[in-house]
């Protein structure tokens, strides 16, 4: 299946996607999408013949538990809706804890590493076998940026990715920009880890800016791509023809001229990495090395999940509960890592609850990163969101008055339902507001 040149719908610049000339196809973030009703703008790329590839982010693969069934018939419904060819999503662990770790559940609103070795191989097999058999069309899977690596890891990411699609027939999609990020943060080798993966089983490509900040690469899709990622899409032209590459971009939207010229570049890095003709790899195919093909599904050793599920707890909770480093860790890179997600939060938050920093001003970031302290998300941002509203008015602010009761009207309009005891202590916070108005 050829995708060719393709670039990430997002609202914001929705306008800009559909007067891009040359793009073939777009990349919509699923959940940002309703089951049964499309934004007019990907409704019209669509009229135009563009496809559009449902691109998950929530599901967590890569947890110690099996798929949420819940979210596999949405991001099936999202794919079916699209008319799309097939849907991605990532080698990644979301949240952890819950009845396998015997301990409250945890979000980390953010893709985390999962350990390359055996028994989270096992796990992650037959969590991709079951989401196969949920979706209407072939799944591909990517690969993650990290600040973070795993200790005693028995397999390197090519190998890891290479035993995935050997045991699942799962397709890939290879990020490049998420392999110059883990070189520079973990000092692993991009050219072998391509060496190493099958590439003819990539089914896209992504391409996505980012940077360094005290020897750190951070990923953040809201800067220009950088030359040395540009440097890792050539290496990779230069072993398979991708059938799509696509440029991602998710804050900091430049001009529509700039998005251009990004593009131009990956057309031009890619037509000067290609072989001679005549000579180099075959270009990538449905029909090789068992791409696409599932082998019979073996059981998940006993054990397998458990072991799992408790070292991923003891990790996510460290990053945004405070709890003791496990062993092994980099203890600089944790608190790295903490604090990107707690700013993480604060941004997001920010977004889907934009009434926030305006009621509370200034002091909306200093007092979410303190609140993100010390209060592991355990839902979405938009319940995060509320529990923040909650905590700051149960600890008596804002100290203005009026911001106090606009926070407070605010919250009772979104907040429903609530367990007694909770609701009990924002009704006294609610009525020292009134009477001290």
């Amino acid at each position: 299946m050829e995708l060719g040149i393709g670039i990430g719908w997002r609202p914001e610049i929705a306008a800009e996607v559909e007067s891009l000339s040359g793009i073939d196809w777009v990349e919509a973030v699923a959940e940002n999408l309703c089951a049964d009703h499309l934004p007019d703008s990907l409704v019209r790329l669509r009229e135009r013949g563009v496809t559009v590839v449902p691109h998950g982010v929530a599901l967590g693969l890569g947890g110690a538990d099996r798929p949420d069934p819940d979210r596999l018939a949405g991001l099936a419904a999202r794919a079916e809706l699209l008319g799309a060819p097939l849907v991605t999503e990532h080698i990644a662990f979301v949240r952890a804890g819950g009845p396998l770790a015997a301990s409250p559940r945890l979000e980390a609103g953010h893709l985390l590493p999962v350990p390359r070795t055996w028994d989270a191989l096992d796990v992650l097999c037959e969590n991709v076998r079951i989401a196969q058999d949920s979706l209407p069309v072939p799944l591909a899977l990517e690969n993650i940026a990290a600040l973070i690596s795993w200790p005693d890891e028995e397999l390197t990411e090519g190998q890891f990715l290479a035993e995935l699609v050997e045991r699942t027939g799962v397709r890939l999609l290879i990020d490049v920009a998420n392999l110059h990020t883990n070189h520079v943060n973990l000092g692993q080798d991009p050219a072998k880890a391509l060496d190493e993966l099958p590439v003819e089983a990539i089914a896209y490509v992504h391409v996505a800016g980012g940077v360094e900040k005290n020897g750190v690469w951070h990923d953040t899709h809201a800067h220009p791509v950088s030359e040395p990622v540009l440097e890792v899409l050539a290496e990779l032209r230069s072993q398979v023809d991708p059938p799509g590459v696509l440029l991602e971009r998710d804050d900091a939207f430049p001009p529509g001229a700039e998005l251009a010229g990004e593009l131009d570049a990956i057309r031009a890095t890619l037509r000067k990495a290609a072989p001679s003709a005549g000579r180099g790899p075959t270009p990538a195919s449905d029909d090789t090395a068992g791409a696409g093909r599932r082998t019979a599904a073996a059981p998940v050793p006993a054990g397998s999940r458990d072991r799992t599920a408790v070292a991923q707890t003891a990790l996510l909770s460290a990053l945004v509960a405070g709890t003791p480093a496990p062993e092994g860790f980099d203890h600089r890179r944790l608190r790295v890592q903490s604090r990107a997600l707690a700013a993480k939060r604060a941004d997001v938050v920010a977004k889907v609850a934009p009434e926030l920093p305006e009621i509370l001003g200034d002091g909306y970031r200093a007092a979410f990163l303190a609140y993100a302290g010390s209060r592991p998300m355990s839902g979405g941002y938009r319940r995060d969101a509320l529990d923040f509203a909650e905590h700051v008015l149960i600890a008596g602010g804002p100290d203005d008055p009026a911001a106090r009761r606009r926070l407070t009207y605010w919250w009772q309009d979104r907040s429903g339902a609530r367990p007694p005891r909770r609701t009990t202590r924002l009704v006294r916070a609610a009525r020292a507001v009134l009477v001290g108005k």
